[in-house]
């Protein structure tokens, strides 16, 4: 449902990222690639070329509109018994350091996920993170909370009181599945998640609600600026209070997802 701007109509867009444990700081990764759509009828994908140079902080290209929303829909050609086949091919990839060192980039087989989003019978979950020790934390390094169940699988959220490597002077807020869960001998949860911390004086929570996301057994998803390290020490705002700091995870699986 995306909109370009000065536009009311609503696109199919794709766009693509990298892992960010993948990048290397100082490193650009310069990538050449098409995103693209399948058509039955003519039996080819059907999209648009583009570049985009990727760094450690900036790891997602911008959004290219595939097909408007509508047009899909009422198309026989896209959708198909109420399904969709999205691509991406990674054309060229050059890779620079501040070395002028040349990295080598090894070429990978075509891979298929499929993704199952349900139309009812969601599972909710509703996780509230206490800390009552908040300032005695190790504060250079992350936190993560008790472990608790959702769907009969293993949860957790990660803290990083001054932000991981990925942030810039925030808080980082991370929802993860436990490593020790066996989800990978199965399919894959589809998961929306909302983080928040709560605001224990004013009552204005600050709150960040994801995309469909994909998790596996020791993935994470999240935000490396979620909270900055200015308001989260405001005396007058509520996140901090003595040294209570309350998370609060929201997390509704959707569907599932596996290897196709």
């Amino acid at each position: 449902m995306h909109k370009e701007i000065g536009s009311e109509t609503q696109y199919v867009a794709l766009r693509l990222k990298t892992s960010e444990a993948s990048m290397v700081p100082g490193h650009t990764v310069h990538v050449v690639f098409e995103l693209s759509i399948y058509n039955h009828t003519k039996g080819m994908y059907c999209g648009c070329k583009d570049t985009y140079n990727f760094h450690f902080k900036n790891t997602y290209s911008k959004e290219q509109c595939l097909i408007p929303l509508q047009e899909l829909l009422k198309s026989s050609a896209f959708l198909v018994d109420h399904s969709c086949v999205f691509g991406v091919e990674i054309l060229k990839i050059d890779v620079s350091s501040p070395e002028k060192m040349a990295v080598v980039v090894q070429k990978k087989d075509t891979t298929v996920q499929n993704l199952f989003v349900q139309k009812k019978g969601f599972v909710k979950r509703t996780y509230t993170w206490n800390m009552n020790n908040f300032l005695d934390l190790d504060l250079d390094h992350f936190v993560r909370s008790p472990t608790f169940e959702v769907d009969g699988h293993k949860w957790y959220v990660r803290i990083y009181p001054r932000g991981d490597k990925y942030s810039t002077d925030c808080l980082s807020l991370y929802l993860y599945l436990d490593a020790s869960d066996e989800l990978h001998l199965e399919s894959k949860k589809v998961v929306v998640m909302t983080l928040s911390i709560l605001d224990q004086k004013n009552g204005k929570h600050l709150t960040a609600t994801s995309g469909l996301l994909v998790f596996t057994g020791g993935c994470g998803w999240g935000w490396a600026d979620f909270l900055g390290l200015k308001n989260l020490k405001d005396p007058s705002g509520g996140y901090v209070v003595g040294s209570s700091c309350v998370v609060k995870a929201d997390l509704t699986i959707v569907g599932s997802s596996n290897d196709g």
